[in-house]
């Protein structure tokens, strides 16, 4: 199938974006629970916008959203190993779009880590610390972490839905296709019939 040019970008330009969203998604997760474990208690929910948006401190043991507690190892694996793909993978990408993915997907996974690695009770061990609790949306406390790994999962769906390829490249749907071969087939065709119309029009 033929492919028309989308934002396509260099290798170092993609790594680059990968590394940037990275950053700033791994900065964001770690400031936010610096800031939750110095200034909250345990347990303690703060109102932001009335029932809509609230602060509550909790630690969590299991995967995003406090999925599956009691898996903790599990998840430290796993998270390591998305890591390490990402890393090796990220060279093959030449769009901006799929590098916010991937960035996104890092630093989402690298924040949570973080805590499984370095947090209370243990090594490996750690508990994430959650703050975000929006009762209305999702029955679950989150973090910056989390909603960074969310985002990506999104953006990769809209990206996989629209036929944009990690170079860049977008398929073009086969009803375009169609239209632009039938208008192809068609001008000699119309040339020749408007040839008897412009032969009279000299002649008058």
């Amino acid at each position: 199938m033929e492919a028309e040019p989308a934002a396509k970008v260099g290798s170092a330009t993609a790594l680059l974006v990968v590394a940037g969203a990275a950053l700033a998604a791994y900065g964001l997760d770690q400031l936010s629970k610096f800031l939750v474990v110095s200034n909250l208690t345990e347990g303690e929910i703060v109102p932001v916008l009335g029932s809509l948006l609230q602060w509550q401190f909790v630690r969590n043991p299991g995967a995003a959203f406090s999925l599956a507690s009691g898996m903790t190892w599990i998840f430290t694996i796993l998270a390591a190993g998305v890591i390490t793909f990402i890393v090796w993978f990220a060279r093959r990408i030449r769009s901006i779009a799929w590098a916010v993915v991937f960035g996104l997907l890092l630093g989402g996974v690298l924040g949570n880590l973080t805590d499984r690695l370095f947090r209370e009770p243990s090594f490996g061990l750690g508990h994430v610390v959650d703050f975000i609790s929006t009762p209305w949306l999702i029955p679950a406390i989150y973090n910056i972490a989390d909603i960074a790994i969310v985002s990506s999962m999104v953006l990769f769906m809209i990206l996989t839905i629209r036929g944009i390829g990690l170079d860049g490249s977008r398929e073009l749907r086969p009803a375009k296709r169609d239209s632009a071969e039938s208008v192809q087939r068609d001008a000699p065709a119309a040339a020749e019939g408007d040839a008897p119309l412009r032969e009279a029009a000299t002649g008058a």
